[in-house]
């Protein structure tokens, strides 16, 4: 708010015109005189400091060999002297500046005084009008209150009114209700009398019925037994003949047993011939069970452990030699892109690792440091997969990449490289259910253990804390690395066949394998596997096509290769992500990530089999 205040009746003053002093405040000539005595004095000064120099530099710890070596002393500022003019001038300037600081001006005055007298008008005329705002607002307060006061006496009363009608009105009704239960209770025992004498006469008719209907059933007793007599005799013979029939079918039941018997040693005989036929076939085509490829994978794992890692260790060279190779790899495998020009950087990153590996013009590495180096190479790799395609699906490409050409050219590194794999995926490479220990004891700890030991095995990681990753991290990190694997067998090796485990065919049984395990299939891990990595190899190429046509052409070349075996395992992956593997039981159970990748799953088959 903004208060204005009345003018006053009075004449403002008016500004009077300053008058102009030349000589006010200033020196006279004799302050002028004195100053230029001041400034001998300052020479004085000087010529006594720079004696104090001279001194302080004598009393130091060293002395000068002659006097030429001595410091020669600053020469002495020139003053430059002033005129008459100029010394009036700064001296008027000065007696302006004094005179004008130290002006009083009236009218400022008045003008300040009457801000003042404004303020406190103001202020008044506030006080004012706030006491008679107040002061209606006790008014209206006091009217609502006795309002208000008025209006509940009223209501009171009203519902005093209220509550004499209901007591008047349930009194009238109990005095009725008692008139109403006198007379239904007078008419109800002259009902009951009524009720009694008909019973009674029911009673006697009833009565004269049960004796004719028990001479009725002693005739009928008597027909009976002479019945029955003559149903034993029939029985009795119908047993004999029974007994009869019942043994010639043990005796045919027996010989049908023997004869089971025999065929199933038969063909327990001929399965057994059948499986070692198998397994000898399996092992001339390096065809093993899930659970063989398992154990052999995980024993090499052990052994590298015991053997390789803990020998370089313990050697301080060896452990030298080994640490200054294995930094070389991960500026040579991380930041690979899914381009043309990349293409040529992967050959060149693959050629210097298999120099690293095996120099071309030094001697080679000792064997347990060349397998250590190739465990570190495949746990760079693993790694690289966990980090990069977990972020970008393009990028497994060029990691498979470099991956293959290491298999194609390096020694041994296929059996390492697949080892690593069943280490930081699980069973997931072969694929298998890791077994646990079955423990069902009361102690917390050892099934925390056994639980941890479990999770550690299937491929789950631990953060810095010494807490398991998520179930939302682990299928990713699985899905990158399994993506990779798959992205390796796509390719066609140029030199030599690969190892069995990186051939093509290793998709077809690593899948069949997983339908036909259903406690992999229960996992919330096996439908996003199936979607990231079933589909994958065939969809992505050097190229950054959507995934639409990839999988078109996906459908063409797994059509190319199995036939129509290739739309049987499409239908019944359908069948497993729509109705169920079996009843009631979706593959990957009833997870949100199991649900969101079986969506995914079924949008993707049905337009491969409409397609």
């Amino acid at each position: 708010m903004r208060f204005r205040a009345p003018r006053s009746i009075s004449p403002s003053p008016v500004r009077q015109t300053q008058r102009h002093r030349s000589t006010f405040g200033l020196q006279s000539d004799s302050e002028e005189s004195s100053g230029s005595n001041n400034g001998t004095d300052s020479d004085y000064s000087d010529s006594d400091s720079n004696e104090s120099i001279i001194l302080s530099l004598s009393s130091d710890s060293f002395c000068y060999a002659s006097e030429s070596e001595v410091p020669k002393l600053p020469p002495k500022p020139n003053r430059d002297a002033r005129n008459s003019a100029e010394q009036r001038k700064i001296e008027e300037t000065v007696a302006a500046i004094r005179l004008r600081t130290r002006h009083h001006d009236p009218y400022e005055d008045w003008e300040r005084q009457t801000r003042i007298d404004a303020f406190r008008t103001a202020r008044k005329e506030l006080n004012v009008d706030q006491k008679r705002f107040h002061d209606a607002q006790d008014r209206n307060r006091t009217a609502q209150m006795e309002g208000r006061a008025a209006q509940h006496a009223r209501q009171i009363q009203e519902m005093d009114s209220l509550f004499e009608k209901l007591r008047m009105k349930a009194k009238h009704e109990e005095e009725q209700l008692l008139k109403d239960v006198k007379a239904r209770q007078a008419k109800m025992w002259e009902g009951i009398e009524g009720v009694i004498k008909a019973e009674e006469e029911v009673v006697r008719a009833r009565l004269a019925q049960q004796r004719e209907e028990e001479e009725k059933k002693q005739e009928e007793k008597r027909k009976e037994e002479e019945a029955a007599q003559r149903a034993l005799q029939e029985k009795e013979a119908a047993e004999k003949k029974a007994k009869e029939e019942e043994a010639r079918k043990v005796e045919e039941e027996r010989q049908k047993l023997k004869e089971k018997e025999e065929e199933d040693a038969r063909l327990k005989i001929t399965k057994e011939h059948d499986e070692a036929q198998q397994q000898e076939l399996r092992r001339i085509t390096g065809m093993n069970t899930p659970e063989e490829d398992w154990k052999l994978y995980h024993a090499h794992l052990e052994a590298t452990k015991r053997d390789t890692m803990k020998t370089v260790k313990a050697d301080k060279g060896a452990r030298t030699e080994w640490s200054k190779w294995r930094r070389e790899f991960t500026p040579k495998i991380g930041q690979l892109t899914n381009d043309t020009n990349e293409i040529n950087r992967i050959d060149e990153q693959s050629t210097a690792i298999f120099h690293i590996l095996c120099p071309p013009n030094g001697p080679s590495h000792h064997p347990a440091i060349y397998k250590a180096l190739l465990y570190s190479l495949a746990k760079t790799i693993i790694l690289q997969a966990e980090t990069e395609v977990t972020a970008q699906k393009n990028s497994a490409r060029p990691i498979a990449a470099v991956a293959f050409n290491l298999l194609e050219t390096v020694k041994d590194f296929d059996e390492v490289f697949f080892t690593k794999l069943v280490q930081r995926a699980g069973g997931w490479p072969v694929p298998y259910l890791v077994p646990s220990d079955n423990y069902s004891g009361s102690d917390p700890a050892r099934a925390k253990a056994a639980m941890k030991a479990r999770k550690l095995a299937l491929g789950y990681r631990e953060d810095g804390d010494l807490v398991m990753e998520s179930l939302e991290a682990y299928t990713g990190r699985i899905s990158g690395i399994m993506r990779v694997y798959f992205n390796i067998l796509k390719f066609r090796p140029n030199q030599k066949p690969l190892h069995p485990a990186f051939q093509l065919p290793r998709f077809w049984a690593w899948l069949t394998r997983l339908l036909k395990n259903k406690q992999l299939l229960e996992l919330p891990v096996a439908p996003q596997l199936i979607y990231s990595v079933y589909f994958f190899p065939f969809s992505r190429h050097w190229t950054n096509e959507p995934t639409t046509a990839a999988l078109d052409s996906m459908d063409i070349e797994g059509r190319k290769i199995w036939g129509h075996q290739f739309n049987k395992l499409l239908e019944l992956i359908y069948e497993g992500v729509t109705t169920g593997y079996e009843a009631g039981k979706l593959i990957g159970g009833t997870a949100p990530e199991a649900i969101a990748a079986r969506s995914r799953v079924k949008t993707v088959v049905e337009s491969l089999l409409l397609g």
